[in-house]
């Protein structure tokens, strides 16, 4: 902290005095009434710091002491006097000024804290070593306060009125937050301690040791256990995700990315058992896999559709004609799998954004039979997280008394959330289809061509979608063919990155539900809601 302003000492009326920039939101009312009975007594032993209040000539703004003024004025009111010391002093000073003082007189709350610890460490740009000189806290402290920024409001003014502990406070940092005020209602109402509350906690999380996707990224996250540990006292065993609907997604992509591969493998055999030339003859070398990215959400667990049947599209186009039988129905086998997934991820995301929707497909699903194929892991394994903490201990019974006493919006998400999990765990894939089409999900909204979709593809077969979807007849055919004569990997490189030319909107017939090339949707004046996170 920089060095003091020169300061005046003075005696203030209490009525130029305003309420300064104090990150205190706690005030314990036990010691605000000793403070009051004391001060009645004896008056204010020691002065406020004040200093010029911005914008609003002949009053001054608290810096520290708030304590004392709260106190003061009740026990003397406006026309009371009290001493003060007046100092210059910048936001940034006069912020810095009361969180010390908060932390030397009378501890604030760990949240206060945290808040405070965001302010000034965004003004350090984002230095954490300076910030904590400036606080004159520990590295350590600082992480661990900044781990506690993330809790919602409700959280956080339930520690600052001591209703839970630290203990809890840390568990709960380690949930979404999204999750974290229906969790503290659970930790309220039925008093739980901060074992309980842990073991709870634990019965929800994901062991990353069995893992099947990369955990690379899972090092630094904040819901990893092993992140927790090493910043909270109290925290989940090592090894373990705190947020099942990241996890669910990871693992739901890495076993998409692999069926993807075993598909693609097996439509490099034909019908005979010969090997598909065109499939392995590019520079390149053996087409990749489709990025994880691309298939976030799918359900590739379930049975492969048969691709749709369409009129074959014209093989030939101008000087890079070839004796390739490309057709519409041939590129459609090669992405049934990203096909299925892309739709039932799109599918999943409206019902999970609209409960009339969602709705209606719980009801034609049970009364058609199919309602029975969302499997119990997909919603029970959520049961904690859509309901409460405690909700997967409860026996049937209180359970019902449970789903009753939901709030409307809280019904509503669970509804959502059986829709969902339906549009990702049904059998059949033509009724995935036929919701999509009555809810008019528009495919365009969550999918484009990438380099993922295009990597799937023969030379021939990438020709057919640039001439599908328009790019041949904006560069033309003598410039496509010299892209065609390049490398795979720069053909699809001048694909994507032709000038003037957008494949925002363009749905390749193989991505369609009717096989059909979807040209870009027209401009319109309704944007489209944002989709809701639940689905996953």
């Amino acid at each position: 902290m920089t060095a003091p302003n020169p300061t005046t000492s003075t005696t203030m009326a209490l009525a130029n005095i305003t309420k300064g920039d104090n990150p205190r939101r706690y005030f314990d009312r036990r010691k605000h009434e000793d403070l009051v009975a004391s001060i009645r007594l004896r008056g204010v032993l020691q002065p406020i710091l004040l200093r010029p209040a911005p914008n609003d000539p002949g009053r001054f703004a608290i810096v520290a002491g708030e304590r004392r003024y709260r106190a003061a004025l009740e026990a003397f009111g406006d026309s009371g006097e009290i001493p003060a010391v007046v100092r210059e002093m910048s936001d940034q000073e006069a912020l810095e000024a009361a969180i010390d003082e908060n932390d030397v007189r009378d501890d604030a709350s760990e949240t206060e804290q945290a808040d405070a610890a965001v302010r000034i460490l965004a003004a350090c740009n984002g230095e954490h070593a300076e910030a904590a000189r400036r606080l004159g806290w520990s590295r350590a402290k600082l992480d661990r306060r900044l781990a506690l920024a993330s809790l919602s409001t409700t959280v956080k003014a339930a520690l600052d009125d001591r209703r839970i502990k630290v203990g809890h406070a840390e568990l709960l940092a380690a949930v979404p937050a999204d999750k974290q005020d229906r969790a503290l209602a659970t930790i309220l109402a039925s008093g739980l301690h901060v074992a309980k509350t842990r073991e709870l906690l634990m019965r929800v999380t994901q062991s990353l040791a069995a893992a099947a996707f990369d955990k690379g990224e899972c090092t630094t996250c904040p819901f990893n256990s092993g992140t927790q540990r090493a910043l909270f006292e109290t925290h989940v065993d090592d090894g373990h995700c705190t947020n099942p609907g990241c996890f669910q997604l990871k693992t739901d992509a890495a076993e998409a990315v692999r069926v993807a591969a075993e598909a693609m493998a097996s439509a490099a055999v034909d019908e005979d058992g010969s090997h598909d030339v065109d499939a392995t003859d590019d520079e390149d070398g053996p087409m990749a896999p489709p990025e994880p990215a691309t298939l976030l959400g799918s359900s590739p667990t379930l049975p492969v559709a048969p691709p749709p049947s369409t009129p074959a599209a014209p093989a030939r186009v101008g000087s890079t004609a070839t004796k390739s039988s490309v057709t519409a129905k041939s590129i459609a086998a090669r992405t049934t799998d990203l096909r299925e997934a892309t739709w039932r991820k799109a599918l999943a995301r409206t019902l999970a954004a609209d409960a009339g929707k969602a709705r209606s497909t719980i009801l034609v699903a049970a009364m058609s039979g199919t309602l029975s194929q969302i499997k119990g892991s997909t919603l029970t394994a959520r049961a904690a997280l859509l309901v409460g903490p405690g909700f997967p201990d409860l026996g049937f019974s209180a359970k019902l008394i449970e789903i009753e006493a939901l709030p409307e919006a809280q019904a509503s998400n669970v509804l959502a959330a059986i829709g969902a999990a339906y549009a990702k765990d049904v059998a059949s894939f033509a009724h995935v289809a036929d919701l999509a089409r009555a809810f008019a999900i528009n495919l365009r909204d969550s999918w484009h061509v990438d380099k993922a979709f295009l990597d799937r593809f023969t030379k021939d077969e990438l020709r057919f979608i640039a001439q599908e979807c328009g790019l041949i007849a904006h560069i033309g055919d003598k410039a496509f063919a010299k892209l065609l004569a390049a490398k795979k990997v720069d053909l699809i490189a001048g694909m994507l990155n032709a000038t003037g030319f957008e494949w925002s909107g363009r749905l390749p017939s193989a991505m369609t539900l009717d096989g059909t090339f979807g040209p870009p949707s027209l401009p319109t004046l309704d944007p489209t809601p944002e989709l809701a996170a639940i689905a996953a």
